[in-house]
Formats: C-alpha cells, structure tokens, sequence
C-alpha cells in the first residue's frame, strides 16, 4: 500500500470531500451547507492511493493546538489509513511548534465508543472538556 500525503491550498469543498467527508454516516461531522467549489476553513490534506482519494486530515490551530479531524473511504476502513493520517497530522502539527493534537468525538457519532477505543490506542486521552488529547512529538526528540 502506497499512500501519498498531498496539502491542499486553497482547500475546496469538492465531489470527492462531499463523498468521504460528507457522505459519512449522520452524527459523526457537522458540516452545515457546502457547495462545490467552496473554500473550505483550516488546512486539508488528501491521501490518495494509487492515484484515488481514500481520506482527508485536516487541522486548525486553536491556542497553540491542532484541533484535528479525519475521514477515510469506507471501502479503505481498517486498512491502515486513518493510522497514516494521524501520523503526517502529527507531523504538521510538530513543524508548526504545536503541543496537543485534540479531537472530538460527538454525541451523535454512531460509533462513539470504537472511535474513542481507536484513537486512545493511538496515544489520545481524555480531557476534562471531553475531548481527546495527544501531546505533539518534537520532530527529532
């Protein structure tokens, strides 16, 4: 499996964001109205395999952290690409002097627990605001 790590600059809602991301099960993002074409807020990165979209990271800086999001194609789930995405996430986060990744897992996530289970297995904690938390590795540390 090669997976390939792409910014998108300037991120744009597209058809294939409007799939992964949109067409995710109700509950899990909240994305209000998006139309083709419009400039999406926050860094995205795309990971294509073989030359296909299979997920989407994206990041925003809030106070010295990385509030964090991903997405990946369901026919791809399990297959290591949500791992690969944490990572190059991190990574982003390390090169901007970042301390904590967070991301939150909503009420209405389907499968909130399993989420939750999946990303503690990646070094992600708790935190009294109910979101979870990974302290950023130093690039070289």
């Amino acid at each position: 499996m090669s997976l390939t790590w792409i910014h998108e600059n300037p991120a744009q809602w597209d058809e294939t964001k409007q799939q992964i991301v949109g067409g995710a099960p109700s509950g899990i993002f909240e994305l209000g109205s998006r139309a083709a074409g419009d400039v999406v807020p926050g860094d995205w990165w795309r990971v294509e395999q073989d030359g296909k979209v299979v997920g989407y990271g994206w990041m925003d800086t809030v106070w010295g952290d990385a509030e964090v999001l991903l997405a990946v194609a369901p026919d791809v789930q399990k297959g290591g690409v949500g791992s690969f995405i944490i990572e190059h996430l991190e990574q982003e986060a390390s090169r901007r002097g970042l301390n904590y990744m967070l991301n939150v897992v909503r009420p209405t996530h389907p499968d909130r627990e399993g989420i939750t289970a999946w990303l503690q297995k990646r070094g992600f904690e708790a935190s009294d605001d109910e979101s979870l938390r990974r302290r950023v590795r130093r690039e070289g540390a």
